[in-house]
C-alpha cells in the first residue's frame, strides 16, 4: 500500500469512528469545546458549517470558578478562549468537525494564534469524554503523519473543563461588528497564515 493510500485509510478510520452511533442525549446533540485563538474568529468560521446548530464564545481550562474577558486576556487565569459547538451527529460527526477545525487554525503554533500571543490563545481540543479523547488523539496523529504541515502539531488535547460563556458583547461579534471584525482579522494575518500553513494539504472533500 502506498503512503498516500495508507494516510487516506487512517483519515477514513478516524471519520468512521467519529460517525459511530452515540447513546442517550448525545444521539440528538453533540457538544465540542475547541480553542483556536480569538473566539470571534473560530465562532464565525464554524457557525455556518452544515450540521452545526450553535457556536458560543467562552472560556475554559482555568482553575478559577469564574471567568471574564479582562481577566482571561491577561493570561494569568489559566483559561483559554474557546467556543462551545453544538452539532447534530446525524449530519456532522465529531471527527468531521475536527477536520474542519484543524483547517481554520495553525496547529503548529502552541504559543498563541496569529497576532494573539500567550497561553490564553493557544489551540486546544477539550475532550468531553473518552470517545472524544480517542477520536481527537487519532485525528491529531493522522494530521501529524500527513506531512502537510511545516512543523509538528502543537495543539493540545485537554480533559473536560467547566465552560464559561463570554460576555454578550463577544457573542456573534463578526455579524454585529462587521467592519471592525474584518479589519482585526486582516491585520492579525489569520487567513494569510492559515493559507501558508495548509498550502500542501488537499482540499477537504466533506463537511467543509
Amino acid at each position: 500500500m502506498s503512503p498516500a493510500n495508507a494516510l487516506k485509510g487512517l483519515w477514513l478510520a478516524v471519520v468512521l469512528l467519529g460517525s459511530a452511533p452515540q447513546s442517550g442525549a448525545q444521539e440528538q446533540q453533540g457538544v465540542a469545546v475547541l480553542a483556536g485563538g480569538c473566539f470571534w474568529c473560530i465562532e464565525h468560521d464554524l457557525e455556518d458549517l452544515p450540521g452545526v446548530t450553535s457556536v458560543v464564545s467562552g472560556y475554559a481550562g482555568g482553575a478559577a470558578k469564574t471567568a471574564n474577558y479582562k481577566d482571561v486576556s491577561s493570561g494569568n487565569t489559566g483559561h483559554l478562549e474557546v467556543v462551545e459547538v453544538r452539532f447534530n451527529p446525524q449530519h456532522l460527526s465529531y471527527a468531521e468537525l475536527l477536520q474542519v477545525f484543524w483547517r481554520k487554525i495553525d496547529p503548529t503554533d502552541g504559543g498563541g494564534q496569529f497576532c494573539d500571543r500567550g497561553p490564553q490563545y493557544r489551540p486546544a481540543i477539550f475532550a468531553l469524554d473518552a470517545t472524544q479523547e480517542k477520536i481527537a488523539t487519532q485525528s491529531k496523529a493522522a494530521l501529524e503523519a500527513s506531512g502537510w504541515l511545516p512543523g509538528p502539531v502543537a495543539t493540545e488535547i485537554l480533559p473536560a473543563a467547566p465552560f464559561y460563556k463570554a460576555e454578550e458583547g463577544h457573542q456573534d461579534y463578526a455579524e454585529r461588528n462587521s467592519l471592525r471584525y474584518k479589519y482585526y482579522r486582516f491585520s492579525c494575518g489569520r487567513d494569510a497564515r492559515v493559507a501558508k500553513v495548509w498550502a500542501k494539504a488537499p482540499p477537504l472533500t466533506a463537511a467543509e
